[in-house]
């Protein structure tokens, strides 16, 4: 091409540019960041100082962070309009719902399943056929479950086979619908009946239910019993949910002593491809602490190869 030719084009090309900064403006566009190799489930109100108070609108605002699902405890007891416009969000986005409580009120934290009482096996037949149909609007495919309270008058042998009963009549319930209860052993206080992941596997073996398994929550694990990587090998097979928090503190990864580069690591390359809940709260304060909250996560995210 000749000189002159070539110089009279590029004239041309740059005058274009100049005319049409909005053109430039759309090529500036973040088009949202790179989804986390792991998926992440967030809960309401993590992102409220970033995206402001509503569920919906912090939905969209992890979306384009990179976070792939939510989690949402309270699920049962927001109104059905609300259930569905979550449930209609994440189809959109093309996001996975986690895990729900499935209780609308505190009835799991009372000494319950673990007694035999008719009353408290009905109370959770009724919410189990609730959850059911909150799980078809919000598109979950698990809840959580807690037996409830160890009770002092009964054997630990005793108040075991009446959670296995208790749970079998629950399994009934789920398991034509696809629906998974993950039981959570928990720290929060010594009273809780169920406190570790093997104990949990028993249970699970007994209840003989692909809808019933463990939910290993790492916070919870780490405080209970330790050994976490040994442990999860041992119970992989009943586990289909993770949920996050560091310890002490209950806060995002990095924060406290637990290594999740590792731990993520090592449940990556077993194959777990499902939901990573993230309960716990925010180190920081307002949105710089949010932001350093998605910070960890992508210093901590798997890099496949690694």
């Amino acid at each position: 091409m000749e000189r002159r030719k070539f110089m009279r084009q590029s004239l041309l090309a740059g005058a274009g540019l100049a005319v049409s900064p909005s053109l430039l403006a759309a090529a500036a566009q973040p088009a949202g960041d790179k989804a986390f190799t792991m998926d992440f489930a967030f809960h309401d109100g993590m992102f409220k100082n970033l995206a402001g108070k509503d569920f919906i609108d912090q939905i969209k605002f992890a979306h384009d962070k990179g976070f792939r699902s939510i989690e949402d405890n309270g699920m049962m007891a927001r109104p059905v309009a609300e259930q569905e416009k979550i449930g209609n969000t994440l189809a959109k986005l093309g996001m996975r719902m986690g895990v729900f409580v499935i209780t609308t009120d505190s009835w799991h934290w009372k000494t319950s399943l673990t007694s035999g009482k008719e009353e408290w096996v009905s109370k959770m037949e009724k919410d189990c056929r609730t959850a059911v149909e909150v799980a078809k609007r919000c598109n979950a495919k698990w809840v959580t479950v807690v037996p409830g309270n160890y009770d002092n008058s009964l054997s630990k042998e005793i108040q075991t086979a009446n959670v296995v009963m208790a749970l079998r009549k629950a399994a009934d319930i789920l398991e034509p619908h696809n629906l998974v209860m993950v039981l959570e052993p928990l720290s929060d206080n010594a009273d809780l009946f169920l406190r570790h992941s093997g104990q949990t596997y028993e249970i699970c073996k007994s209840v003989k239910s692909a809808s019933c398994k463990i939910l290993y929550d790492i916070y919870h694990m780490q405080r209970n019993e330790g050994n976490l990587i040994a442990n999860i090998d041992r119970y992989w097979d009943e586990i289909p949910y993770f949920q996050i928090g560091d310890n002490p503190g209950r806060k995002e990864p990095g924060t406290g002593e637990i290594n999740y580069t590792n731990v993520f690591r090592h449940i990556y390359k077993k194959g777990y491809r499902g939901v990573m809940g993230m309960e716990h709260g925010v180190a920081g304060q307002g949105k710089e602490g949010e932001q350093s909250l998605i910070k960890a996560y992508r210093d901590h995210d798997i890099v496949p190869g690694t």
